[in-house]
């Protein structure tokens, strides 16, 4: 059993220190907000993901996983620290890296005996290199410092079930000592662990990532030309898919990529590219299609409602994706302040985005508790999550609940099949349309 260290207590640092909890391990989680670290103390995640929640309650009460603000104390005796702090994205695309270097000098100034630092958050490539650098400028003791990559690759909603059952394990490390330990972290999960150097593990995960933004907005792109030219994406993505070369992952249209990693990851490594004197055009050309594609559902809308002045708007969704309630780079944040600023009306319901959502829109917005609320007497109404409750609700209450049954589906939530009859205008990425309410005189009026 090690006694390890995470410093930082968002989606990276609190999923991976409850995860090594869980497996046997010492934890300690460092934080300095205090009200974050009450009210992990208490057994409640300060942000929502699938069972986060119990396994905290679990390894506290088991004496594996601890909290504390007392990060001197913490990182004095640990042997292995990891850093999984936030790396936003500066104005110029490339990633800010204070957070890291802040955590990287209390280490350095807090540690009295050996140990490993882990740089578990996204990096750009050489950034390790350049922190063992500085923290071994900024020991106090006379110890042995060595850094480590371990770039994570959890997804937000599933993060407990990506760690604990990763597809693979990266470790990046310039020494036998450091592999070695870090194989004994990890050798309770059972995984593959593939070894590499530093750098090589830093690009691992922004090519990772950015493969899969591209992959993305390559079939976004499809979408778009499938519209015009009579063809369906669903049947075109799935006649892909039988090639066991491409597969059938991230081959669902929509309005863009959101979150906290594909956009910022694609603009990292791109600005990384160009300081390099090498231009990532397909990189670039994800970003391009991506930014372009949130507005899909708005330009569809204007070809029936000129304006938005004065409009009734659902809303349904506002995270970026089912299963968390992040709203970093979500789609509908954009589209929601465009209809906005137009003078449109909008009611908006979320089974978890909610409380994150009025911190953006304390009182421009009307948030509902249902979908069937979030419809009444709507003018026109924007999917933008495809959760569960949304895919699986009663198709009827559109034209029950709306004024005008226009719907502008972002996520492709509903079979063509089971929308047909039921009195709507639906509009989806990539598929036909389905046109059944024609009395276009009440919705201009």
């Amino acid at each position: 059993m090690l006694h390890i260290t995470v410093a930082g207590t968002g989606y990276v640092g609190l999923v991976t220190g409850v995860c090594l909890a869980e497996v046997g391990h010492q934890v300690t989680c460092v934080d300095n907000n205090q009200e974050k670290i009450n009210l992990l103390r208490e057994g409640i995640s300060p942000i929502y993901e699938p069972d986060l929640d119990e396994l905290i309650v679990k390894n506290v009460e088991k004496g594996n996983l601890s909290f504390t603000t007392d990060s001197k104390n913490a990182y004095a005796h640990s042997d292995v620290i990891f850093i999984g702090v936030g790396t936003p994205e500066n104005e110029d695309g490339s990633a800010n890296l204070n957070f890291v270097y802040t955590v990287a000098k209390e280490i350095a100034e807090s540690v009295e005996q050996d140990c490993l630092v882990v740089v578990k958050s996204t990096v750009p490539i050489g950034t390790n290199d350049k922190v063992e650098a500085y923290m071994k400028d900024h020991l106090k003791q006379n110890v042995k410092i060595e850094v480590a990559s371990n770039p994570e690759f959890l997804a937000q909603g599933t993060a407990v079930r990506d760690t604990l059952h990763a597809s693979r394990i990266v470790i990046g490390t310039e020494s036998e000592t450091a592999k070695q330990i870090l194989m004994d972290v990890y050798e309770p999960f059972k995984q593959p662990i593939l070894h590499m150097n530093r750098r090589s593990a830093e690009m691992v995960k922004y090519a990772s990532n950015d493969f899969l933004a591209l992959k993305i907005s390559f079939v976004n792109d499809i979408a778009n030309l499938c519209e015009r030219v009579g063809a369906n994406i669903e049947e075109v993505t799935n006649g892909m898919s039988y090639d066991e070369r491409i597969g059938n992952r991230f081959l669902n249209p929509g309005i863009g990529y959101g979150g906290s990693c594909f956009p910022k990851d694609t603009k990292a490594l791109h600005w990384l590219s160009e300081e390099q004197g090498y231009i990532l055009r397909t990189v670039k050309a994800a970003i391009d299609v991506n930014e372009k594609q949130k507005y899909t559902l708005i330009k569809k809308a204007r070809n029936d409602f000129p304006t938005f002045k004065g409009l009734k708007v659902a809303v349904l969704g506002l995270t970026f994706k089912p299963g968390t309630d992040d709203l970093r780079e979500a789609p509908s944040i954009p589209n929601v302040r465009m209809l906005l600023n137009e003078g449109a009306e909008i009611q908006a319901y979320d089974p978890v985005g909610v409380e994150n959502y009025k911190k953006l829109f304390p009182d421009q917005i009307t948030y509902k508790s249902s979908i069937e609320d979030a419809l009444e007497d709507a003018d026109l109404c924007f999917v933008f999550t495809e959760w569960q409750e949304i895919k699986e609700m009663d198709l009827t209450l559109f034209k029950k609940k709306m004024k005008t049954p226009f719907i502008y589906d972002g996520r492709n939530c509903f079979d063509l099949n089971e929308v047909k009859g039921k009195g709507m205008n639906y509009y989806s990425v990539g598929r036909p349309s389905i046109m059944e309410y024609y009395v276009m005189d009440e919705v201009h009026a």
